[in-house]
């Protein structure tokens, strides 16, 4: 299959691929939005941009990610007009805030309302469910979820690479495999998981020996021995478990 734009990234996170595919696919997305809010094309002196990144917000982990970027100017622009829709906001929560209502209780057989009665703690948290970032990565990701399942049911060679791959973390592959069930036929779909059910459970079996050999390591019988492939299974296993690479240094502002 000849590579077109929307592709290449999709076979660079095959080859490059570590213990997921899918979190180099993440990473990579993130680092792009990272630079296109912060970056040298200054795109936060542009007020749609800012407006967008307003409305939206940032969530606590991005916040810590912008602020390790290192562009101070660029995260002060952010961050004076972000305040400034905070402070319009608030001032409109505080005028119109009603502390009887907020204290009002639902009776004992009652269902408990999804909704606060506390209007405060409702501006709140919807105001904690946003973040540009996140919000723009994970469309970004969806889109290449569909490249994925359109390229894997065109191209035996990429079948055969997703096949030679070291698997997938737990997270990703949930997604992943909602992605089949929706995007495969049932041949396919049979197909798909005669491959990447036992290269999860391969993978797996392969970053737990390493584990349990860096642990055998600290054993003083052992203090001689190779570590063979376990210096690493640390992050590798979280990864595994939760997704990302922790020992991955922040992405920084290039020079």
């Amino acid at each position: 299959m000849k590579e077109q734009i929307h592709t290449i990234p999709i076979s660079d996170a095959m080859a490059n691929s570590g213990e997921c595919p899918f979190c180099y696919i993440e990473r990579k997305t993130e680092e792009h939005m990272m630079d296109f809010v912060l970056g040298h094309g200054a795109s936060y002196m542009e007020a749609d941009i800012r407006d967008m990144t307003d409305r939206e917000g940032f969530c606590r982990t991005h916040l810590k990610k912008m602020y390790d970027y290192g562009n101070s100017l660029g995260n002060a622009w952010i961050l004076k007009t972000l305040m400034k829709r905070h402070l319009d906001e608030m001032n409109k929560e505080w005028k119109s805030f009603k502390p009887e209502a907020a204290g009002k209780r639902s009776g004992f057989f009652e269902k408990k309302q999804k909704v606060s009665e506390n209007s405060i703690v409702n501006w709140i948290e919807k105001r904690e469910s946003t973040c540009f970032i996140c919000s723009s990565v994970q469309n970004t990701f969806n889109a290449y979820m569909k490249t994925f399942f359109s390229m894997y049911k065109k191209d035996a060679e990429f079948r055969k690479q997703v096949a030679e791959t070291k698997g997938f973390c737990l997270d990703h592959f949930k997604v992943l495999c909602q992605g089949a069930d929706k995007q495969l036929n049932d041949a396919e779909r049979k197909e798909f998981y005669a491959t990447v059910l036992p290269l999860m459970q391969k993978n797996f079996e392969r970053v737990y020996e390493d584990i349990s050999w860096f642990i055998e390591k600290y054993d003083y019988k052992n203090k001689d021995a190779d570590w063979k492939d376990s210096k690493d299974a640390i992050q590798r296993s979280m990864q595994k478990l939760r997704g990302s690479d922790p020992s991955l240094p922040p992405h920084v502002l290039k020079k």
